[in-house]
This record gives structure tokens, C-alpha cells and sequence, in this order.
């Protein structure tokens, strides 16, 4: 070989890493999650070797007091991202009237019934993502309380009217609760400063407990709420172990975590070429009870030992 031609072949052996260094696609995401969500989004990508800095940037963004999401919508689509991700029907119905072509991966009660997506099996558009199920659980929370509070005539349902699938649930816990032979009263609270208006209407009808139908507003003020319930001696349940861990009484729902760290196989399939629209819309499998039983304790309920055997987490 001529010297000239060596050291040709050596200068391109030592510039190649480089090259291919600069050339390696770095991925945007856009996140419409409060921060739980992002951190679990990022450990989900992170374990499918999307590092951020190196091949992943995220832009996150979270909706003001769980009531607005068209700015915070808005503000993510002017980055112009690879892929969008969210949890909740009206992040979700933001997103999607804030770009018809930016892919959309999101979770939601009733995609189909608010026109996010055109069928679970084919989604159509550039939405696709998981199903809640909320409005299919409302009995089984119905049946939970029961157990609990198995002496109770009569239930209370605080729910978000802004929030679109929070009608079906409402039917749904209604019509649940009216085959256990309960009464049942709606509460509406569409912004935090609705809480203590809608707990002192609670004191007035004195219900024998609380469901608490699932809305990002609600989900934002957990502990708010757990604390309001726990002082009024509500047993209630909530639809996320959030509540929970906050001091609320019990929760039932999907494995939330999970569901998110889910949405990270589908951005990554998105990133390997398969188009939103021929992504179905997957449902939870796992539901997930837990108990506090410290509160419990507070609000003078003996939650039943054979209740207590089936959670899957008990707060002591």
C-alpha cells in the first residue's frame, strides 16, 4: 500500500467515530404529564435505551391546576417533537386539536366515545395508546365500599363535569350503586376552590360514603382531598393509589405506573417506523387495591381481614 493511501485509510478510521457521533438521531419528546408521570415516562425510555442528552430530549410541560392543558398543549407542539405523550382524555383532546400529524401516545377513559381515536383495534389519525376501562370499574369501587362500609344507605360521588369521560363514570357508580340499593348524590368540583364548598354540601346530605370519580383536577389534589374526607369520617375510595398514599382510605384502579412505562414501547415503536393509526389501543390488565389502614384507624372503619388479605398494598 503507498504511504499516501495509509494515511487516507488512517485519518478516515479516526474521523469515522466522530462522524458517526454527530450523525446519531437524538429523539424529542414532548410530555403532558404532572411530574410522576414525566419521571416514570423517562425511567420507561431509559430502560429502552433512550438516554437524555444523548440520544433523547424531552420537553415537559404540565397542565395548570389539572384544569388547563390548551396552553401547556400548545406550548409542547411549538417544539415540534417526534412523538407526544400525555395521560388523561382532555390532555389528551388538547394535544390532538393542537396537531392533527405529530404522533400522540395517551391514556384515556373512553378514546373512542370522545373521538380521540376511531376504534381501540384501529385508532386511525395520530393518536393511539391505552384505555382506562374507568367507566367499567365504577362498580367494582362501588362493591369495595360496601364491604367496607357495609351498614352505609346511601353514597355521595364527587366528579369533574369538565372532564368528558366523568359522565360515563358518574352513570356508571350511579347505576352500580342503585343495584347494591344505595342512594347516591353528585358533587360537582371543577377547580380547587370548589373542594370546601362541595365537603360542606356533603355535611348537609350526610352520606355514608365518598367516591371519588377520576379527572386530573382530582388527581392533582389528592391529598386535599383525603384530608377533607378524612375529617368529615367519609370511608371513600379513589381511582389512584395516589389517594391512598395521601391519607386517602382505599383506592382501585389500573396499575397507573405501569401504564405509563407502557407508553414508552409504544414511542419506541413510533421511533422505529409504525405509524400511530395502525397501533391498537391496548387495555389494563392489572388493577391495583390499596388499603390504608391508618385511616382507617382515624375514621373508626375495621376494614375486614378477608379485604385486607386481598390488597396488593396495605399502609400500616
Amino acid at each position: 500500500m503507498k504511504r499516501r493511501e495509509f494515511v487516507a485509510g488512517l485519518g478516515t478510521a479516526i474521523i469515522s467515530p466522530h462522524l458517526a457521533l454527530a450523525q446519531k438521531r437524538i429523539w424529542r419528546v414532548g410530555v403532558l404529564l404532572a411530574e410522576r408521570g414525566q419521571n416514570a415516562i423517562r425511567h420507561g425510555l431509559r430502560d429502552l435505551g433512550y438516554i437524555e442528552g444523548e440520544n433523547l430530549l424531552i420537553e415537559a410541560r404540565s397542565s395548570r391546576a389539572g384544569v388547563d392543558f390548551a396552553g401547556p398543549a400548545a406550548e409542547l407542539v411549538a417544539t415540534r417533537p417526534d412523538v407526544l405523550v400525555t395521560a388523561g382524555t382532555q390532555a389528551a383532546l388538547a394535544l390532538k386539536q393542537a396537531t392533527p400529524d405529530i404522533p400522540i401516545v395517551m391514556m384515556s377513559s373512553d378514546p373512542v366515545g370522545t373521538g380521540l381515536i376511531a376504534s381501540l383495534a384501529h385508532p386511525g389519525g395520530n393518536v393511539t395508546g391505552f384505555s382506562l376501562l374507568s367507566p367499567e370499574v365504577s362498580g367494582k369501587r362501588v362493591e369495595l365500599l360496601r364491604e367496607v362500609a357495609s351498614t352505609v344507605s346511601s353514597i355521595a360521588i364527587l366528579w369533574n363535569p369538565s372532564d368528558p369521560p366523568a359522565a360515563i363514570s358518574l352513570k356508571e357508580t350511579e347505576t352500580a350503586a342503585a343495584a347494591a340499593g344505595l342512594k347516591s348524590s353528585a358533587i360537582a368540583a371543577q377547580s380547587p376552590d370548589d373542594f370546601v364548598p362541595a365537603f360542606a354540601s356533603l355535611e348537609k346530605l350526610r352520606p355514608g360514603a365518598l367516591v371519588i370519580i377520576p379527572a386530573p383536577l382530582m388527581d392533582l389534589n389528592a391529598a386535599r382531598i383525603a384530608s377533607l374526607a378524612a375529617d368529615a369520617k367519609l370511608p371513600s375510595i379513589y381511582p389512584d393509589p395516589s389517594y391512598a398514599r395521601a391519607g386517602g382510605l382505599m383506592s382501585y384502579g389500573p396499575d397507573f405506573g405501569g401504564l405509563i412505562r407502557d407508553e414508552a414501547v409504544y414511542i419506541d415503536k413510533i421511533f422505529k417506523g409504525t405509524k400511530p393509526a395502525d397501533l391498537p389501543v391496548a387495555q389494563p390488565t392489572k388493577f391495583n387495591l390499596i388499603i390504608n389502614r391508618r385511616t382507617a384507624t382515624v375514621i373508626g372503619i375495621d376494614v375486614p381481614a378477608q379485604l385486607l388479605a386481598r390488597a396488593d398494598e396495605v399502609i400500616e
